[in-house]
C-alpha cells in the first residue's frame, strides 16, 4: 500500500534522511521508533510532500506519489495527524472538518461516520477549536484526517499530553481503522502504547533504518526497544 523507496530527504544542505525504506500494508499498524532527532517527524512530512526528496520515491498503491505537490497528496488517499495537532484554531469543529471533507469531496454520510467514532465532537460541533481541551483536539485533528476516507494514516505522536481516557478513546479508532484495512504508520514515544497496538515496529537511527520487527517479538523481549531508544 505505502511504500519508501530508499529515501533521502532533508532541511536545505542538512540531510535528515539516509536510503531509508518502510513498506506498510493494509490493515496493518506499523510503529516507527527511535530517539529525538532520529527523522521520524522528518519521515511523515517527507511522505506528504512537505519536506522535498533528495532521491528515492514514495509509492502509493503502486504509483509514485512524491513528485506531486503536497496539496495533492491527501487526495490520494493519505490522512495526516501532524504532532502538534496543526488545527485551524479560530475556526469552529464543523468548519475544520468541512475542511478534511473537501480534500476529497467526502460526503455527509462521511461526516456522519467519524462524528459516530467521536461522540465528544458532535457536542463541541459549533464551538472553535480554540476552546477545546488538549484530548479533544487531538480527537479533531484525528476526525479532520478520517474525513478523507484514507487509505493510509499517519499519526504523530497522537497521545502526546493526554490523559488516560483520552489516550484510551485515540488508541480504539486507531484499532477500528486497522480492522477495516487502513494502513497506519504511527510514531509514537510512549512505548506501552505502541506495544499495545501495533503489528510490526520499526526502528531508526540517525535517518536510517535499524531493524523491522514484529510486535509479539518486542512484547517478549523488553531489552530489544532498550538497545534501540534507552538512554
Amino acid at each position: 500500500m505505502l511504500r519508501l523507496e530508499r529515501i533521502n530527504a532533508g532541511y536545505g544542505r542538512a540531510q535528515v534522511l539516509r536510503d531509508l525504506s518502510l513498506e506498510v500494508a493494509p490493515g496493518e499498524i506499523l510503529c516507527l521508533l527511535g530517539r529525538n532527532g532520529a527523522g521520524k517527524t522528518t519521515t511523515m512530512q517527507a511522505i506528504m510532500g512537505l519536506v522535498p526528496l533528495m532521491s528515492g520515491r514514495v509509492m502509493l498503491a503502486g504509483q509514485e506519489i512524491s513528485r506531486l505537490p503536497a496539496y495533492r497528496v491527501p487526495r490520494g488517499g493519505i490522512g495526516y495527524v501532524p504532532q502538534g495537532r496543526r488545527l485551524f484554531a479560530e475556526l469552529t469543529v464543523a468548519q475544520n472538518l468541512e475542511i478534511g471533507l473537501r480534500a476529497r469531496n467526502s460526503g455527509p454520510e462521511v461526516l456522519d461516520e467519524v462524528l459516530d467514532l467521536f461522540p465528544r465532537l458532535r457536542e463541541r460541533y459549533g464551538q472553535r477549536a480554540q476552546t477545546l481541551s488538549g484530548g479533544e483536539q487531538q480527537m479533531l485533528a484525528t476526525a479532520r484526517a478520517l474525513c478523507l476516507r484514507p487509505k493510509v494514516l499517519l499519526l504523530d505522536e497522537p497521545t502526546e499530553g493526554l490523559q488516560p481516557s483520552m489516550i484510551e478513546a485515540i488508541r480504539q479508532v486507531i484499532v477500528k481503522m486497522r480492522d477495516e484495512g487502513v494502513a497506519i504508520l504511527l510514531v509514537e514515544q510512549r512505548v506501552d502504547a505502541v506495544l499495545s497496538v501495533a503489528d510490526r515496529v520499526a526502528f531508526i537511527e540517525n535517518g536510517r533504518n535499524t531493524e523491522t520487527l514484529p510486535a509479539e517479538a518486542l512484547r517478549a523481549d523488553h531489552s530489544i526497544v532498550d538497545r534501540y531508544i534507552g538512554v
